[in-house]
Parts: structure tokens; sequence; C-alpha cells
């Protein structure tokens, strides 16, 4: 049983088995969020159904396709199954305010950070996501024999909650699986086509179904073609769910194709396939405030926000192993942002606290594509360290704006400081400044967003499953990440 070991000695050891009644959700779940109230607000957002969302949307948005809105959360999408968003609440000169997309995620956390819908469902999202995502595509014609797993190489939390939810619903034991970046040792491996797992004992068991939280860089340890069935599969990630560049220019193509129903992807104005050396004119031409972006790294590692000679001399200064970077417009206070192509956009950010101090926030918002289109599974918050200033001093930045929880330790483990978390309880949620109309515009800037990636995804395969290559690397002609993606 897995809920004997702890997190650090599971990645150093092999795959293990999570029996069915084993969820425990002290195990699965912050403190924070096991014991607090769900905020009365999101849980009627989350009970909403997509047809009185749709009405909402489109009362306030008259110019937007109510049928075009209602085709494409029913679709559902193909490959990106399960994702999550991280969304700015912002506003513009004008005070119009609305939800910009930072960043899309193929195989997102959330879930061990959100209170509980229904009190008389203790696995909460994790059993909503498995049931309602996962276990429909174990119907899929052609699938090997063997067991069922989850593969992780972060987020012990979630991804042994989601093993355990699994297994109740399966009615079979499930292996979970560490599979760590760094590691070559790692107890998994594909054989023909097939994932195997290695136990404590030297034995390798085939899987037919994997659910994978693999984040960083996953093509380099999981094909893209394979015959057990990877939820989600890697194609998702090479085209923008682990992509930002890739997903920028797939956020361009669907929005071309949404100009006649009123819909769009709102993000940062963005510059792609920047050399490093290029750079420093980009960040010029937004005025002297942008943030450039690694675009294969995830959970706050490989962004730099820029806002002064310093910032710009350290990010030039680091070494990089890949060729290409995306150059975004930073969106900070009102007093400092960047120069966009429509219009300035600043931070929202929280309800002033007693000393009268904003901070920057973003919400994550969890989605999964069901047999009844996309729905919410989990929401949270983070806020940044320190709060908003009329002056920003340069080499501060990160610290005023930088909200990501996770930090990559010198072995090569995670921390994350919960102390930034904002739940949708009822005390959180009310700093977030949000209301139902937020939170419906956040839903679905994360579906488009969510469809935009996993129709590119559909563009990149042959009817064989195979990555068409040319297509490929005409988007992303970056030779570092060519040479690590397994074919």
């Amino acid at each position: 049983m897995h809920n004997n070991i702890t997190a650090d000695q599971l990645t150093a050891l092999f795959a293990s088995e999570v029996q069915p009644g084993s969820f425990t959700p002290e195990l699965h779940f912050y403190p924070r969020a096991r014991n607090a109230q769900l905020h009365a607000l999101v849980g009627f957002f989350l009970r909403l159904s997509n047809e009185r969302i749709i009405s909402r949307y489109c009362h306030l948005n008259p110019r937007v396709d109510p049928k075009r809105l209602s085709e494409l959360l029913a679709t559902g999408a193909r490959h990106l199954r399960w994702s999550g968003a991280d969304l700015f609440h912002v506003t513009t000169v004008d005070g119009v305010r609305r939800m910009v997309v930072i960043e899309t995620n193929s195989c997102p956390s959330g879930n061990k950070s959100m209170p509980q819908l229904f009190e008389d469902q203790e696995q909460g999202g994790y059993r909503s996501l498995m049931e309602l995502a996962f276990l429909p595509t174990l119907g899929r014609r052609g699938l090997p024999r063997g067991a069922l797993a989850v593969l992780f190489d972060k987020n012990h939390t979630e991804c042994s909650g989601y093993a355990a939810a699994l297994a109740d619903l399966s009615g079979e034991a499930v292996w979970l699986v560490p599979w760590p970046e760094e590691r070559t040792d790692a107890p998994a491996r594909f054989t023909d086509g097939v994932l195997e797992v290695l136990d404590a004992g030297g034995a390798w068991h085939p899987i037919r179904a994997a659910f994978r939280y693999v984040t960083q860089r996953p093509w380099t340890r999981i094909p893209i073609q394979t015959k057990t069935l990877i939820f989600n599969p890697i194609i998702a990630c090479l085209a923008g769910g682990r992509n930002k560049l890739v997903a920028s220019k797939a956020y361009d193509f669907f929005n071309t194709s949404l100009e006649e129903s009123g819909l769009e992807i709102r993000t940062p104005d963005t510059i792609r396939d920047a050399a490093k050396g290029e750079v420093p004119f980009w960040v010029q031409r937004f005025g002297g405030h942008a943030v450039v972006k690694v675009p294969y790294s995830n959970a706050g590692q490989g962004v730099f926000t820029i806002t002064g000679e310093a910032e710009l001399a350290a990010f030039m200064a680091t070494d990089f192993p890949y060729d290409k970077f995306v150059v975004q417009s930073l969106i900070g206070d009102r007093h400092w942002s960047s120069l966009g192509r429509r219009s300035r956009l600043y931070q929202v950010g929280t309800m002033p606290n007693q000393n009268g101090d904003i901070y920057v926030a973003d919400v994550r918002m969890m989605i999964a594509s069901t047999e009844r289109g996309f729905c919410p599974i989990a929401i949270y918050g983070r806020r940044a360290r320190q709060p908003l200033t009329a002056k920003i001093e340069d080499g501060s930045s990160w610290d005023v704006l930088g909200t990501n929880l996770s930090s990559k330790r010198a072995d090569g483990g995670w921390d994350s400081d919960d102390s930034r978390l904002m739940l949708m309880d009822r005390k959180d949620f009310n700093q977030l400044g949000l209301g139902i109309d937020e939170l419906i515009d956040g839903f679905i800037q994360t579906a488009l967003s969510t469809i935009a990636i996993d129709r590119l995804a559909d563009l990149l395969l042959t009817q064989k499953g195979r990555l068409r290559s040319r297509l490929f690397r005409s988007l992303d002609d970056d030779p570092a990440l060519l040479a690590e993606i397994l074919h």
C-alpha cells in the first residue's frame, strides 16, 4: 500500500499498487481545503448547466453566437480531455474587465486545493474527473491486456488521490508509478508501444491505460504513438498543453475561425519564435516591460518578468537549452504595464487588505471533456508574494507579479508555498473580488483555449497516429526540442 510510503521515498523506489477502498482524504487534500466550506457562489456556478452558462454569457456579450458556443462546449476535445487554464482578471483604461488566458496546461493540478461541492462525496473532483473523463476512454478498441496506472513526476498528493479514486471506480488495483525527469532508472518503460511498470519484486507489468501527470518535458519519456492509452497523450503537450510557443499559434488559428461568432481567446500580446538576441528589442517594443518565457517549462520555471535593465541583463546572462522564446506584454499596475496593440491591461488584483494593499492573483480553472461536453472540475487562486505598488523597483518584479506556488529543490524534488493559495471558500474567494460572470467568462476562455490546442493536435497527427514532423517543424523549428521528442 502506498499510503505508508512518503512522496520522497516513493520517487526513489518502484511502482506500488493502490487497492480499492484506500482513498483517505487526509492524504489527498491540503488541510485548509479539507476543512473549508465552499463559497455559495462558487457552488452555484459549478451546478450551472452549460445551457444556463451560455444564456448568461450571450446576454452579456450580444455579439456572441449562442449556437456556435453551444456546439463548441458540447463537442468537447479528442486529445486534451483534461486541462487547466491560468487566468488573470484584468481591466482596461476604460474600466472594461475581462478574464485573460496566460497559459493552458495539459495535466494540471487543482483537486487537492478544492473544497467539497457535496459534503457526502469525500473524493470530490478526483472521482469526477476519473468517472466523467477517464473511464469512458477505456472502451476504446484495441487496448492491450494489462492493468491501470497513474504516472507522475511531481504532486504525489493529487496523483495518489487519482489512483485511489480510480481503484474504487474500476474495482481493481491501480499502479501508482513515479517517473521523474532526472532518473534513468524509473520503474516504467515502453516495449513495442506497451507501457510496463516495475514492482518492488523486480517484475514488469503491462498497462492497458494510464492517467498521466508527467509534466516536465514528458515527450522525453513517453512516445507520441503508443498502444497503451495515455491520458492525456503527448501530442496534447506538443500542440500547446506544455508548449507555450505552439499554444500561441493554436490560439491565433482558432481565433481566425471564431471571428464571425463573436468569440475570442483573449491573451496578452505575444511575440513568438524570438531568438535570445532579439529579446531586448521586443522588450523595448513593449515599452520596457515584458514577460519572457522558455516555451517548454512549467510550474513557474523559465518565466522572466522584465521591468528594467537589471532584470533584462539577468535574463540575457542565463544559459538555456532551447533556441526559441516567447515574449509577451506584461500586465502590471496601472502605473506600469506594457504598451499593447489595443490597450494597456492592468491587474484587477485582490480586494485591498486592512493596510490597503492589493495583490496580483491568478485563477486556475480545471475542466474536463466528458460525454456531455466540457464541465468545470476544480478552481483555485494564487497570489503574489508582495503587493502591487505605483513604482516597481528593477529586480523585484517577480515578487510582485509571480503567482506560482511551486519551486524546484536542488535535489530535483518540489516544494509548494501554500500560504499564498487562495481557496474557493467563504474567506479567500471574497478576497479575489470575482463574481459569477467572471467565473463563467473564465470557464469559456478555458474551454476555447483547450479546443484550440486540441484541434491543432489533431492536425499534427497522421491517420495512423504519427507526428506530421514537417508540419510541426514549421510551427516550432527548434532543433533542441525536436531532438528530445520520442517518435
